[in-house]
């Protein structure tokens, strides 16, 4: 563990529920393209960084043993409620989970990797993966494909959330973050996978105006400002609210997946 794992675990805080009840599942489409590589069932899946367990319980009869590893106690707490035959979480880091050298068939971090060192994480990853093992990063696109003037509004939103990051020091400081674009070429780099590609694919899941903006509200990184400098983002956040209040909805969205793999 290095200073930080431990700032990011602590950027989780305090809304473990609503990050529960509104992102989304990792579909079972992930699930069977990982087995179709790893070219067999497996028999352990390790999660990292697996949040409140909803990247975790995909696997549920699909592993003899699946453990959701993951640092933030409020997050963990809210996995917990979900533990069943096959399926349970222990409090860790990505670059020390304490498994067994060539332990784990699968080794997946979902919404997560841009969270972690990727040096150390991909180490941790090629030590306990078994010969022939896969290594997954799974990532979707925000916002969610959903309503116009709801994604205009959400997008206007994050865009200032961004700026708030950039350009406040006492917001930048609680937070280290590594860019998805470069999880491909990390993996690459790493030196521990035999293969390795991107797949993208489309997920459709009920949503409605008030789950749309609970995933606005599940975002670490808004809520972040909220806890620590809230003046610099309220307004922001009432607009964005306001649009909400005023549209139609649907009531189906759409995530648009970004899978990066590596075969040991």
């Amino acid at each position: 563990m290095n200073s930080s794992d431990k700032i990011n675990a602590d950027r989780f805080l305090g809304f473990a529920k609503v990050y529960d009840d509104s992102r989304p599942k990792v579909p079972e489409q992930a699930v069977d393209i990982i087995t179709d590589y790893l070219d067999r069932q497996p028999e352990r899946v390790v999660d990292l960084g697996c949040g409140t367990g909803l990247s975790t319980m995909v696997w549920k009869g699909h592993a003899r043993e699946v453990i959701g590893i993951e640092p933030s106690e409020d997050m963990l707490a809210q996995a917990e409620k979900k533990v069943c035959e096959g399926v349970h979480f222990v409090k860790g880091f990505s670059d020390s989970t304490g498994l067994e050298d060539n332990s784990a068939d699968v080794v997946v971090c979902s919404q997560s990797f841009h969270w972690m060192d990727p040096v150390n994480t991909l180490n941790e990853a090629g030590r306990i993966l078994k010969k022939g093992g896969v290594f997954a990063t799974v990532d979707c696109d925000w916002p969610a494909v959903y309503d116009l003037e709801a994604e205009k509004a959400y997008t206007k939103l994050f865009d200032k959330v961004r700026k708030v990051e950039l350009e406040t020091d006492d917001i930048n400081v609680t937070f280290s973050r590594w860019e998805k674009k470069y999880h491909l070429e990390n993996i690459k780099k790493s030196g521990h996978f035999s293969y390795v590609r991107e797949i993208v694919f489309l997920s459709h899941e009920p949503c409605t105006l008030e789950r749309f903006t609970a995933l606005a509200m599940s975002q670490g990184s808004l809520q972040t400002i909220l806890k620590v400098r809230p003046e610099l983002i309220e307004k922001d956040l009432d607009e964005f609210l306001d649009v909400m209040r005023n549209i139609k909805g649907k009531n189906i969205c759409s995530f648009c997946y970004r899978m990066r793999i590596g075969v040991s």
